[in-house]
């Protein structure tokens, strides 16, 4: 069975959302530039990272399971947002006097650029696609075979890169 590639143009629109603090304290709002999802919360493609710009300083971020996302602070107003998996969660951000200045909802979405899914009765097989040719990319669901052969296909490709490189020094 031969799988045609067939790519989906995804535009993502940067737009400002208000954020809340704690309850104890007056609502104040600080809006975070980035990609809304529906219910207005941050949204990543997995396997893809976006920047966030704080329009209030950011000290510290927590993300509340980081097995869905990641974040990375790079200055007090910036950070770059990691969809790992598919899944909701939400990030918190703190001020240097550790006062909650936001708390977003993030959901991970799947990835429509470059994507083919072929399904093969109850199983689906997911691949990552150019014009010229698709690679396999397992996601969560595909059959733990798929995803075991697409992780040692990887892994010996890394041995060997690691042993010309040893080779070559010597």
């Amino acid at each position: 069975m031969r799988a045609s590639c067939f790519s989906f143009l995804a535009a993502a629109t940067l737009v400002l959302a208000p954020t809340t603090v704690l309850a104890a304290q007056p609502v104040h709002k600080h809006p975070t530039k980035h990609a809304m999802s529906a219910d207005g919360g941050l949204s990543v493609p997995m396997d893809e990272a976006k920047m966030i710009t704080f329009t209030q300083p950011i000290s510290t971020l927590f993300v509340g399971n980081t097995t869905i996302a990641d974040v990375t602070i790079i200055d007090s107003h910036h950070a770059y947002l990691l969809g790992k998996t598919f899944g909701a969660t939400n990030m918190i951000g703190l001020d240097s006097n550790n006062h909650q200045v936001m708390n977003a909802q993030i959901n991970v979405t799947n990835r429509m650029v470059g994507s083919v899914t072929l399904n093969r009765g109850a199983e689906t097989y997911n691949y990552s696609c150019t014009q010229l040719h698709c690679e396999t990319n397992p996601r969560p669901g595909d059959p733990a075979s798929y995803v075991t052969n697409t992780e040692n296909a990887a892994q010996q490709h890394q041995d060997a890169a690691t042993k010309a490189a040893v080779a070559s020094a010597h």
